[in-house]
């Protein structure tokens, strides 16, 4: 008799898309999350077990279905909605320890970046040069002579094959980071320091020629990096462009001290659109399809499963078939971080207007990235804390408290289940996303932390800053 006094509720298993898993039925409210994984699995015919998340209005299903619904006081009269996620078939562990600690530049390390396949490292400092680490040994690779000034950019091409790199003398650098040596000629004509560089995206153009710079005298320039010339300056800020991304729909994106943020068409450099809100200057910029952008046709997870038909396609192709896979059917989303503490979400190739304004830190933002699946975003403040959000409305999950001072810069590991965070109180710190907590304390560099980059195959962290050296941090 006491089973028919158990608790029991009409669900629907929806993905994001609201495209809902057949017909709703029947459940009892003490369903917990592994019994939903394996209804889920066999309504998806999944030969092999996916991993889900599962949430009802936003919140995620940690216990039972019933503590949810208890919780948020959702109506059982009616159908129960239940969002399901997928997550990476794969998982990144966290790094634990310092493996290295590699020195060779002469001052400060401003950034780090992995290749899109995480086989090679560069660093940019205020020592003029850019080097190449060994990431397999270790070891110092090759070093790059030739800026005149402080290198401030780094950034590589999505199918791994050049680093461009910009300094504060106005002058971008093109190296081939299997020999260390300079690619063609330097590339002139901005007025003052570059501020960043963004590469075309790998499935809009497989070929990896145009690169798109900005600098502190209000550009931007689209270079033909084979033929080192300029093909297109776009100009309508201000004053000095802080940001840029290089999206995935043919727009080119900028922020700038001027408050704006402005849509440029990467075919021609049309100004689409101007988007205004913010109160003070634009610190820092990022797209939900940034991480596969960045990755190109590169996937961690294959390293663990070779998929054949995969390895069928072109890069380009699995470029875009990653691409895609982020971005669904909905326009990319960018975030906009300031120095008014706030930031705006927006979906800028359609409109004007944000999607959502994220208050709640109490100083500048310095970095903003979204998670490689897009669903989450996350910002470092000069507040000390680093904050989580929905990647797709701009709610406020959860705040990652620790830091004892600034924090500069953040990374996502490729399964977008940790997150690590560098500072100025000269330690980094890996925070878990499922139990919102700080998973493992970095302390090992002897001044602030500049720079920190997970690298895309999820072995290994990066980091660089103050105190002239570089270190490795491995599980």
């Amino acid at each position: 008799m006491e089973a028919s006094d158990q608790k029991r509720v009409l669900a629907s298993l929806v993905n994001e898309d609201s495209q809902s898993l057949g017909a709703p039925f029947d459940l009892p409210t003490d369903i917990d999350t592994e019994k939903l994984q394996q209804i889920c699995n066999a309504l998806l015919s999944n030969e092999d077990e996916v991993p889900f998340t599962f949430y009802v209005q936003d919140k995620e299903i940690t216990s039972t279905l019933g503590t949810i619904l208890d919780e948020e006081k959702v109506e059982t009269e009616q159908v129960v909605q239940i969002v399901y996620q997928p997550q990476a078939i794969f998982k990144v562990r966290s790094v634990t320890r310092c493996t290295s600690t590699i020195p060779g530049h002469a001052e400060a390390v401003i950034s780090v970046a992995f290749s899109p396949d995480g086989k090679f490292l560069a660093s940019g400092s205020g020592d003029t040069t850019v080097r190449f680490w060994d990431v397999e040994t270790e070891t110092p690779q090759f070093t790059c002579k030739g800026h005149k000034h402080w290198v401030l950019s780094i950034a590589w091409s999505p199918d791994g094959k050049k680093l461009a790199s910009g300094c504060k003398n106005a002058e971008i650098r093109l190296w081939d980071p299997s020999t260390g040596q300079l690619m063609g000629k330097p590339l002139t004509g901005h007025k003052q320091w570059i501020t960043w560089l963004a590469w075309e995206p790998l499935h809009k153009n497989p070929s990896c020629r145009r690169l798109a710079s900005s600098s502190k005298d209000g550009t931007i320039k689209i270079w033909d990096t084979v033929l080192c010339k300029v093909l297109i300056s776009m100009s309508g800020h201000l004053q000095s462009v802080t940001c840029m991304q290089w999206g995935g729909e043919g727009l080119i994106y900028s922020g700038s001290q001027d408050r704006t943020i402005k849509v440029w068409r990467d075919t021609d450099g049309v100004l689409c659109r101007t988007l205004q809100g913010h109160g003070h200057w634009i610190n820092t910029m990022a797209l939900n399809t940034g991480y596969m952008l960045r990755t190109g046709g590169f996937e961690a997870a294959q390293k663990k499963n070779n998929n054949e038909d995969d390895e069928k396609l072109s890069v380009q192709d699995q470029a875009l078939a990653r691409y895609n896979s982020v971005k669904g059917d909905k326009p990319e989303f960018m975030v906009t971080g300031s120095d008014d503490f706030t930031m705006f979400l927006w979906q800028p190739s359609e409109s004007k207007k944000q999607v959502a304004r994220m208050t709640g830190h109490q100083a500048p933002i310095n970095d903003v990235q979204f998670s490689p699946n897009g669903r989450f975003l996350a910002s470092a403040s000069f507040d000390k804390s680093v904050k989580l959000w929905d990647g797709t409305n701009g709610k406020f999950i959860s705040a990652f408290r620790g830091h004892v001072n600034e924090v500069y810069q953040i990374s996502w590991s490729a399964d977008s289940r940790l997150l690590c965070s560098g500072s100025a109180d000269s330690t980094l710190k890996v925070w878990n996303l499922k139990t919102k907590k700080i998973l493992c304390d970095l302390p090992g560099h002897a001044d602030k932390v500049f720079a920190v980059d997970w690298s895309p195959d999820g072995e290994r962290v990066a980091s660089g800053g103050k105190d002239k050296v570089l270190k490795m941090w491995r599980n």
